[in-house]
């Protein structure tokens, strides 16, 4: 099982509010089999050395402090077992977090007065784990999927076994009439009680969630439970025909190639409209110039290369790009602080690999008027 801790939009303002004088963050590949993260924990020591050794000069015993914060989370066994494809961490002297995300990280450290956000930010731009509730009237059946782990079925509690015994009735096919419950419209009204159920019980389970939910159903069924979700983040795309004679192993793989064709279809959508807006003049991938742009609000939406730094700065007040020989202490990731600053103009982010940026630049922007 994967133990996520997916970013909420305000987590991500937060984070991208946020300045200390030492800001560490560090991303790493995991894995969520627990007998087999001691490499994962060398791998963070290795890297919060790098980090450290940013910081010579700098007050010692703030140093020491965020050394200590970095030290407890390597030994912390019980953090260890619970993990999944990739970790994010935030640390300062003061405070540490975590996000366990369900893609696997390149390993980074990056040191600066601010937090570094594109990886992060690769978790709510394409989540290659979902849930699959395969949905029929004999039964149903709530499937984690994973990218590279074996499907398993999650048990909840209060999950009715099929439609008839979630309506209290032997079968939900029944020709007497009671009221207007009875034939083809009596079985759509039990039908649509038993989708009430289900989704009252997965409530329990997604709230606060961004997980996507792939509903395999038969059309008509479907149909009753997408009028009675209350998930936002249930996919318009579903799998079709009945679910009931389909392993766990067959329902992931059918629902891993939907999340790929729901992800191209978003990216090919996105570079559409940028080719649009270039020809109106609100659009680049020039860095220069989309750091002007974030720096004044006009930029629409974002596309930036998840594991490609820019080192350098950019000026508060004009944007003005300054370019750094690598990483230290007194730089950041460039691209990541125009993300940093289209976030907080309400502007949107994708972080994707760079094949999916015209003409594979390390950033790409639409902007809401030409600048």
């Amino acid at each position: 099982m994967l133990y996520l801790d997916i970013p909420s939009m305000a987590d991500l303002t937060a984070l991208a509010e946020y300045r200390n004088d030492m800001s560490v963050s560090i991303f790493l590949p995991t894995t969520p089999v627990s007998q087999e993260t001691e490499a994962d924990r060398i791998l963070l020591k290795n890297l919060a050395k790098e980090g450290l050794k940013q910081l010579e000069g700098a007050d010692k015993r703030r140093v020491a402090a965020l050394a200590e914060e970095l030290d407890d989370l390597i030994d912390d066994d019980a953090f260890w077992c619970f993990q999944a494809h990739g970790l994010v961490i935030y640390a300062t002297p003061d405070n540490l977090r975590t996000f366990r995300v369900p893609n696997a990280l390149e390993p980074l450290v990056k040191v600066s007065d601010r937090f570094h956000l594109k990886p992060l930010l690769r978790s709510i731009t394409f989540c290659n784990t979902c849930y699959v509730l395969a949905l029929a009237d004999g039964g149903v059946r709530l499937i984690e999927v994973s990218a590279d782990l074996p499907a398993v079925e999650v048990k909840l509690a209060g999950m009715p076994k099929d439609a008839a015994s979630a309506v209290g009735k032997a079968s939900i096919s029944v020709r007497s009439y009671s009221g207007r419950l009875g034939g083809s419209e009596g079985k759509k009204v039990r039908l649509r009680q038993y989708a009430r159920q289900v989704d009252t019980v997965l409530r329990g389970l997604l709230s606060g969630s961004d997980t996507p939910l792939v509903l395999a159903a038969v059309e008509s069924l479907g149909a009753i439970y997408r009028s009675v979700s209350t998930y936002p983040h249930l996919l318009p795309e579903g799998l079709e025909g009945n679910p009931e004679r389909k392993s766990e192993a067959e329902l992931a793989s059918a629902a891993r190639v939907l999340l790929d064709e729901v992800y191209r279809g978003r990216i090919t959508a996105w570079r559409a409209l940028f080719e649009q807006r270039g020809n109106e003049g609100r659009a680049s991938a020039d860095i220069v110039q989309v750091a002007r742009a974030a720096t004044f609000g006009a930029v629409q939406s974002l596309l930036v290369d998840m594991d490609h730094v820019v080192h350098g700065t950019v000026a508060e007040t004009d944007g003005a790009v300054t370019l750094a020989a690598g990483p230290s202490a007194d730089s950041y990731g460039v691209v990541d602080e125009i993300a940093r600053r289209v976030l907080l103009s309400g502007g949107q982010v994708l972080s994707v690999r760079q094949a999916d940026i015209p003409d594979s630049k390390p950033l790409a922007a639409i902007l809401r008027y030409a600048v």
